[in-house]
């Protein structure tokens, strides 16, 4: 079990690639997937799905996750042709479709290896995975940050770079765990920009900055350096002593799927031991308790999450960004 677990009380151009089926019979069994992976985890994902289940067939279309909303509200809004089943980089925006009522129910067997905190209660969503959100640092640089707090010390002055959450879904879930945390709470973003901290865009561009040098401390998601620092780039990720923020790329059924019983069976091979095992082989950590973390990362009790209140957040969704951008521009 996760020592401090999340609380349910619970983002160039597009890229679209699909999958067409030929056959009348074929299409029958079709299965419509809209999800935000990239691009080689989402072929892995349906390869293997498809591979489990031969006798379906997948259509998919891959964007970040604001996009695929806009698109899906679009259709939604035409009435056309909608997917069968998401699977999308967070948990909030699940909760808000939940809201609309745009998902349907699901409880799946496999929850049970799961940590009841990282699926909805009622089985409308359920985490695939943990991104977490922590410290990055160039293995050149003179300090090695262990905590957030170390990150407002003058020492750190101008020379740590960080995402956007009014770009990044990531960086906006970490904005509220961070401002929700006691020992950090609200304050620790006017100290962050009282201490010349940068915002920009993405976790890819701090990623790319800390890694050159440019700046020498970032706050990234985990995947990003540990993959890399085992590629030889001259990073290494650090899980801050107060606890880490994550998202859970959660999958959902849609409530008008047109293949229900087929997006049943891809909601349990994603969670399933094959499928959180292809997580891991893909360099991230799996949602289920009993698949080993990949390489480079720490035993999963040894990570601490931070809580985080998703219905709370989505409530404070405008807030959080206009508090944030007022700090740092947007």
């Amino acid at each position: 079990m996760l020592k401090r677990p999340l609380t349910l009380s619970l983002s160039t151009a597009a890229v679209v690639v699909s999958l067409f089926v030929s056959t009348p019979a074929a299409a029958d069994n079709t299965l419509a997937l809209y999800t935000s992976q990239p691009n080689s985890d989402a072929q892995q994902t349906v390869d293997a799905f498809q591979a489990a289940y031969p006798d379906i067939e997948v259509e998919w279309v891959r964007d970040g996750t604001t996009r695929l909303m806009t698109r899906l509200r679009s259709e939604l809004s035409a009435g056309v042709s909608n997917p069968d089943v998401l699977l999308i980089a967070d948990s909030m925006t699940m909760e808000s479709l939940k809201q609309e009522g745009l998902l349907q129910p699901y409880l799946n067997d496999e929850r049970q290896a799961h940590d009841a905190e990282l699926y909805d209660p009622e089985g409308y969503y359920y985490g695939t995975k943990l991104i977490t959100t922590g410290i990055v640092y160039n293995t050149g640089a003179e300090h090695q940050p262990q905590s957030w707090q170390d990150l407002l010390g003058p020492d750190y002055e101008g020379l740590v770079t960080m995402p956007s959450p009014l770009y990044s879904g990531a960086a906006l879930i970490h904005m509220a765990a961070i401002s929700a945390n006691p020992v950090l709470g609200v304050d620790y973003y006017d100290a962050l920009h009282a201490n010349r901290t940068d915002a920009q865009g993405g976790n890819g561009g701090v990623f790319n900055a800390v890694a050159a040098g440019t700046k020498p401390y970032g706050i990234v998601v985990d995947f990003l350096p540990i993959r890399e620092a085992a590629k030889g780039s001259p990073v290494a990720f650090v899980f801050p002593e107060e606890g880490v923020s994550a998202v859970t790329e959660p999958v959902a059924i849609m409530q008008d799927a047109k293949n229900v019983d087929a997006a049943q069976k891809f909601v349990d091979f994603v969670l399933s031991e094959q499928g959180q095992a292809l997580v891991s082989q893909q360099g991230y950590l799996p949602a289920r308790n009993d698949v080993t973390p990949p390489e480079g990362f720490p035993a999963r009790d040894s990570i601490t999450l931070m809580p985080v209140d998703i219905e709370q957040t989505l409530e404070q969704e405008a807030a959080l960004k206009q508090r944030f951008s007022d700090l740092f521009g947007g």
